[in-house]
């Protein structure tokens, strides 16, 4: 089932996960342009010819079939926003512009799709399906390997935790047997995301980040 696997819109409380579309990068580029995002993970802040180079080659698909690149972009609705105004957070960063009623999104709740007023982006979160061994037998779907990141102005509200939980469950649905993430051990928010959607840290490590698991059926 999760072969072929390709993003679809998924509602949360708060959030519309949008599927990743070249045309982000601009708006994108301001959310991620913050240094300290990339203390754990390295690098620099891209730019937004980069960022459309790398959204185009992640839209193209995973070249292996038995890979599914899925990617989302978190938009943050007009409620949402209002909201996090109330709690002493930032409305939106400098330079992103909100996006009018005309520019609406489709929102997925409880299964049926509706119509959403645009908002600001907040972040993204990303999955990457791999298909399931041969015989690995029923309940035993695919790993999806997930990740997520917002932007600073956002951070502290819980949106990460929200995308997240919204995108295990959406894989759930499809079969994906699996959840797995990597974090870095100081990274305590990551790990408060992780523990959030259901994912436990194991004793393996890779690249010098803690894989964290949640298994479906076993």
């Amino acid at each position: 089932m999760t072969a072929g696997l390709r993003p679809g819109p998924i509602g949360t409380e708060r959030l519309s996960l949008v599927p990743l579309a070249v045309e982000h990068a601009r708006e994108m580029a301001v959310v991620l342009g913050d240094p300290a995002l990339h203390a754990f993970i390295g690098g620099a802040p891209s730019t937004e010819a980069d960022l459309r180079v790398r959204y185009a080659r992640m839209v193209g698909g995973s070249p292996d079939p038995g890979v599914a690149w899925c990617n989302w972009v978190l938009r943050l609705g007009a409620e949402g926003e209002e909201r996090a105004g109330r709690a002493g957070g930032a409305g939106r960063a400098e330079g992103v512009e909100a996006v009018g009623r005309a520019g609406g999104v489709e929102r997925v709740r409880d299964g049926e799709r509706v119509r959403d007023a645009g908002g600001v982006l907040v972040g993204t979160v990303q999955a990457t399906v791999t298909a399931a061994a041969p015989g690995s037998g029923p309940g035993r779907g695919g790993v999806a390997e997930i990740a997520w990141v917002v932007g600073t102005p956002w951070q502290g509200r819980g949106f990460a935790s929200e995308a997240a939980r919204g995108l295990v469950r959406w894989l759930e649905v499809r079969g994906v047997g699996t959840v797995i993430a990597h974090i870095h051990p100081d990274h305590h928010a990551s790990a408060a995301v992780a523990r959030a959607c259901g994912l436990t840290p194991t004793t393996v490590w890779h690249d010098g980040e803690v894989r964290w698991e949640r298994r479906v059926g076993w």
